[in-house]
């Protein structure tokens, strides 16, 4: 009799858990619901998120100090750009030492004719017809002093070479440290978010996002500007001593040559 009292509460208590189980089911699937909700709603706010790092959100929301000095990097950058551009354009053979002003010069050097050497490097002006324009003009006054005129010359004309790469170097050297303002700036920026105690995380991803941002764009500058800057100066120097040389070479016949006046 005991065994069957037993054994009929274990069933009751077993039928009883199933009930209340099935009467909780309904009422956790509204609480799973929410979270369901906040599940989907995360990538949204991810999103949002992202796009507040974005690059043109960083340059028009960092306030007016970062929108100059995006524009100063973007400036520095365009700088870069026409002076890399114009120093590849100027400064070649073609341009320095042009094989046609050589044939000139030789032949009326051949010819003893200092006055049509002289001519032919006033039609064609440039750095070589500049140094050997200087010797030409000393011709009566002696070797020596035609050696002198030509080195004054060949001086002049390599500083206003170099000069031309000078703007890049500054380009290069320029835009790193417009970066670091910029970084410098950002830090501020987070700094003063997180000193508010509640902090936004939004505006905190944004400080950060500058000072990120402001480096790289001063790196994408710079790297290649500086790499331009040495490539450039590498072949200057070279069409420097080849031109020194051939200046050397064309006026060394001015020791017995005899002006010829029409």
């Amino acid at each position: 009799m005991k065994r069957l009292v037993m054994s009929a509460v274990m069933v009751a208590g077993l039928a009883a858990g199933t009930v209340l189980a099935q009467d909780a089911a309904p009422a956790a699937a509204p609480a799973a619901a929410p979270a369901v909700e906040a599940a989907e709603g995360a990538p949204a706010a991810t999103a949002k998120k992202k796009d507040s790092t974005g690059f043109f959100a960083v340059v028009f929301g960092s306030g007016t100090l970062g929108v100059i000095l995006w524009a100063a990097l973007f400036g520095c950058g365009a700088a870069a750009i026409y002076f890399i551009v114009d120093s590849s354009v100027l400064i070649r053979p073609q341009k320095i030492m042009p094989q046609t002003l050589i044939d000139k010069v030789k032949a009326a050097m051949a010819e003893g004719d200092v006055m049509k050497a002289l001519h032919a490097c006033e039609t064609e002006p440039g750095p070589m017809a500049n140094i050997l324009s200087a010797g030409f003009s000393h011709v009566e006054e002696g070797f020596e002093v035609i050696q002198e005129a030509i080195g004054a010359a060949a001086d002049l004309e390599t500083e206003r070479i170099m000069q031309r790469l000078t703007w890049i170097s500054v380009c290069a050297n320029l835009a790193p440290m417009l970066g670091l303002l910029g970084t410098v700036q950002g830090m501020i920026m987070a700094f003063g978010t997180l000193a508010t105690g509640a902090p936004d995380v939004g505006a905190l991803a944004l400080a950060i996002a500058q000072a990120l941002w402001t480096t790289a764009g001063g790196l994408t500058v710079a790297i290649p500007a500086i790499t331009f800057y040495y490539s450039i100066r590498n072949n200057a120097n070279r069409l420097i001593l080849r031109m020194q040389a051939m200046t050397m070479e064309l006026i060394k016949d001015l020791r017995n040559v005899e002006v010829v006046n029409d």
